[in-house]
Formats: C-alpha cells, structure tokens, sequence
C-alpha cells in the first residue's frame, strides 16, 4: 500500500471526485459532537517564510469547572468539587477550555458566592488550611489580618499584590467592627471577596497597549499560569510561582525543567481528565447507552473499565518513552478480568484491578482505536456506525473534518435482505448523488473497523449473522483490509504530526486556531518529531514557542 490520504494543498482529486462541499448533504449517522474547525488549505512552504510570527491574542480567560475545582484543591485543600453545581461550561473547538465561549452568567455569578461562602468557612475550621497562618489579636488584628490577607490574595490571583490591594482587603475589619462582629468575620469576608474576584475567577494576562498588535512576551506570573493551567488545570505550585519572583521562567532551559518537574507530578493527570477526555472522546462514555436487548454485556463496571483502560495508557505516554503517534497501535494496554474477558484476552487475574498486558499476540487491540471506549462512543445504540468512526479518525487524528450534514438529508437506508452487510448497505447509501462526496472517504476509515461491534468486540459476524466485510475501499483504488491497515495507513498520514499539535495547541492556548496559523502549527509539529515526538516533546515544543510565551492586544483589552 502506498496511497496515502491526501495533503491539504494536493486534495485535488478528492475534490474531482465528488466536490466535497457541496455533495455532503447526506447524514447516514449523527457525527460525535466534538468537532474542530473544517479542513483548511495548506500553506505553501513559501507562505510560512514569510509569516509575522504573529502569537495572536486570548480573551479573558474565566476558569472553567474543572480548572476552578483543580484550583480550590489546590488553594484551600478543598476536595468537595463545588463546581458540579455550577452551570456547564461551554465548547469551542472540542474542548471547554475556550476562553472565546467561557461567559459569566448571573446564575453562576449566585453560585461563585455561595461556594466562596462555604470554601472561606470550611477553610477556617479546617486543620492546617492555609488561611490561617497566624493567630488574630481581638484588640490588634490588623497585623495577623494583613499577613493571612497578602498571603492567600498573592496564591488566589496567582501573582503579587500590592499593599493598595491589601489595604482594600482590610477595610472589612472595621466594617465587622461596625456591626458588632469578631475580627475573624471580617477576615472571612476579606477571604471571600479574594474568591470572586476577578483576579481569581479569570487568567488576567494584561497588554501594555491593549490596541497595538505588536506581539509582546508574557510576564513571568501570566507565562506560569498558561503553563499551569495547561499542564495541571490549576494555580501555579509554590515552585512555580518562586520562580516567576526569581525571574527564572525567560531562559527555554528554565522552562523546560519546569515542565519536566510538572509533568513528572501527579497533578499532570489533568492531561489525561481534560485533553484527552475530550480529545479521546472517553467523557463521551457518560452518555453511550447501547441497546440492553443486543448488548446486555455493556453495564456500568464495564463502562467504567473502558474509560480507565484508555486513561491508563494515555497517562504512560505523559513520562513514557513512546511517539505519540504509537497511540494509535501501542503494543500494550490496561485491562482488569472483567475487561479481558470482554475483549477476548487472557485475564490477567487481577480482579477488578487493572495491569499493563503486551499485546504482540492480540494486535486488534492496539491502539486506541482498539479501546472499547472509543468504539463504543463512536456506534449507534443498536449497531455499528462506519460514517461515526470515520468522522472521528478524520477529525481528531487527519484535522480533515467533513462539514456537518444539512438538515433534512436521508438516514443508512434498512437492509434490504436480512444478510445484507454494514459494507453492503454504506454502498447503497452512496448511491444517492447528495451522499458520494462525504462519504468516500468517511466510510472506508469506519468500514476497516467492523470487526468490533458496539460496544468494542470483537466479531466476524454481524448481528444479522451476515459475515463481517472489513475492508474500505478509498477513491484511489486503495484498500484497507481491517483495522490493522487502517492503523498503519493514518499512522505513516503526514497530516498527523500537525493534526496532534493542532489540539494540543488549541486546548494550551484555551482557543481555535485560525487559517494564518498553520505555519505555526507545522513548525511546532516539525520540532517535536525532530526532538523525538513523545507527547513531552510536543507539550515542549509549544510551551517554549512564541505562540505560548507571547501575546498581543487586540480589539478586546484584558479589562478585570
């Protein structure tokens, strides 16, 4: 085989195939919802010699659910997640860590309230918490009060305060006097107003001249706070922020030992919960529902096992030695009893617990495309779906994506004899002239993974009891025969390398991308295979590129 999916700037054929713009008005199968910007042309090589380096400019960055628990954990050691009472965040580009689309409601306003009410309160009593650093004087509380005040305001904004801000943050001392209370009431009214500040509630990155577009470098506490919220989904640790003080955060060496230190902590597990639950599509587990008449198999531990095997081996590839793109054929993966028992593995006898597996003798479970999460988000409740599978292959892995079907288009017609296959019937889809163009390309991708069914077995027949036809066949004449080949034919797809950074960058930055940014795409792309292309290399190769360290104003100034 020595077809590859197309180039963005040599697609031509495709386009002579079926002008995939205009004939994509058949659904055949509701596409995952997570969906990043349409394909975009190319840049010519020449383009991107010429590009400004221009870093672009991120909206005021309100923390989203999951950053605002990680922070208050952090802040206050408070493990309760307050924010699951808050309103759900959002998606932009297939995360919800988008700044553009983060909006501040008056609900959610009532409810930073009454978390910061019940965090301060909580805090106080609690032993060892860090508020109370020192013991309030009942006739002098000032002195004690200004220490646990500048203390937890400079953590909280995640940046120095002046003594103008702490003056501020003491006026509730003498207004808890007024009204008969104790000192500690006024510092707790102090603490709470911390808590809904926007300092706290927003990453604050300031431009000198909020309407030139001359890129400028971040300072050295908002350049540790991208890095913190992009690696752990909270506040800078001490250690981060010392080092901001320190000015040590300007040399690449610097930065580099950082996100070494941070990524070797148990906090990078954020990567793993927010980047590649999105990006993998295992928080899509919540809401798979197969249907119990075909797949009774599929109950909640099973659920919760797929979701962790996929964890599992996405966490390795955070320190391990593996190219990221090995994701999508690592010899080995996590499973306990239940789980191998699922797919067809030999138990590893460990229970419920899981343990690393090789899988040289079993390859059709390499990879993520062999995890049953993703093949079970990626189906319809009742049967497989090819267009779904081969959505999520375009758009996640080749950034190759399909626009999204119109309204009102036809539906995979029924098996019109009951030993119709899956392939049989995607062709009969295809007949239709409003179907051809999505879906040459969208239905040989799915097809190669028909061995699995449902809910992620593995099958050689269908559900009709028609033998399984696992073979795509692509426009130029190319045929993938079963999801080993398919593995290896978007593994060695140039447009990989890019596609990774593309949703790494995007979920860093916290926002999409535009056309003029490619160049930077493929430059942090190109010098993370160069160092090595593990998922390090690449998190490296952004977090010291201009697009990270820098930014510029723009039509919205970063007003708190």
């Amino acid at each position: 085989m020595t077809s590859r999916i197309p180039h963005r700037g040599t697609r031509g054929w495709f386009a002579a195939a079926g002008c995939i713009l205009l004939l994509c008005a058949c659904k055949g199968d509701s596409p995952p919802e997570a969906r990043v910007r349409p394909e975009v042309p190319e840049p010519p090589a020449e383009a991107c010699q010429a590009t400004s380096g221009d870093p672009g400019t991120v909206t005021l960055h309100r923390l989203n659910r999951a950053e605002y628990d990680a922070t208050v954990r952090d802040l206050l050691g408070d493990t309760s997640h307050p924010a699951r009472d808050f309103p759900t965040d959002d998606h932009g580009y297939g995360f919800d860590n988008i700044a553009d689309v983060l909006s501040l409601s008056p609900l959610l306003m009532e409810k930073y309230a009454a978390a910061a009410e019940k965090l301060v309160e909580e805090a106080w009593v609690r032993p060892g918490a860090t508020p109370r650093v020192c013991e309030l004087d009942p006739t002098a509380p000032e002195p004690c009060a200004r220490e646990i005040l500048s203390r937890f305001a400079r953590r909280a904004w995640r940046r120095p305060v002046t003594e103008e801000e702490v003056d501020r943050l003491l006026r509730f001392l003498p207004l808890a006097k007024q009204h008969g209370d104790p000192p500690e009431a006024g510092v707790k009214l102090a603490l709470r107003s911390v808590l809904l500040s926007p300092h706290f509630l927003f990453r604050v990155e300031k431009d000198p001249d909020p309407s030139s577009t001359e890129p400028h470098r971040l300072t050295a506490f908002e350049l540790a706070s991208r890095l913190s919220y992009f690696l752990w989904s909270s506040m800078p640790d001490e250690a981060l922020l010392q080092a901001a003080e320190q000015g040590q955060l300007g040399t690449h060496q610097e930065l580099e030992a950082q996100v070494r230190r941070m990524l070797a902590d148990p906090k990078a597990q954020a990567l793993v919960a927010n980047f590649a639950g999105q990006w993998l599509f295992t928080r899509a587990l919540d809401s798979a529902e197969p249907d119990r008449t075909l797949y009774g198999a599929f109950n909640e531990p099973l659920r919760q096992a797929m979701r962790r095997e996929t964890e599992l081996v996405f966490q390795e590839f955070i320190t391990g030695d593996h190219k990221l793109r090995d994701l999508l054929d690592a010899p080995f993966t996590y499973v306990n009893d239940p789980l191998a028992a699922h797919y067809g593995l030999p138990p590893p006898g460990t229970g419920d617990a899981f343990q690393r597996v090789d899988l040289t003798a079993h390859p059709e479970r390499r990879g993520v495309l062999g995890h049953g999460s993703l093949l079970t988000v990626t189906s319809n409740p009742d049967r497989t779906s090819p267009v779904q599978r081969g959505v999520w292959v375009l758009e996640q892995l080749l950034c190759s994506a399909p626009p999204p079907p119109p309204p009102n288009v036809e539906n995979l017609p029924p098996a019109v004899s009951p030993d119709m296959t899956m392939k049989e019937r995607m062709a009969l889809h295809r007949t239709l002239p409003q179907c051809q163009g999505c879906h040459l390309l969208m239905d040989p991708l799915g097809l190669a993974m028909e061995n699995y069914d449902p809910i992620g077995r593995w099958r050689t027949k269908e559900v009709s009891g028609a033998p399984v036809d696992a073979t795509g066949d692509l426009p130029d004449g190319t045929v993938l025969a079963g999801a080993e080949q398919m593995r290896r034919f978007v593994k060695d797809d140039p447009k990989l390398p890019a596609c990774l950074t593309e949703h790494l960058l995007t979920y860093a930055l916290g926002r999409g991308l535009s056309e003029d940014e490619q160049c930077a795409v493929r430059e942090i792309a190109a010098t993370a295979e160069a160092s090595g292309g593990r998922l390090g290399d690449y998190i490296l190769a952004i977090v010291l590129n201009d697009f990270f360290t820098s930014r510029r104003g723009g039509k919205e100034a970063q007003t708190p």
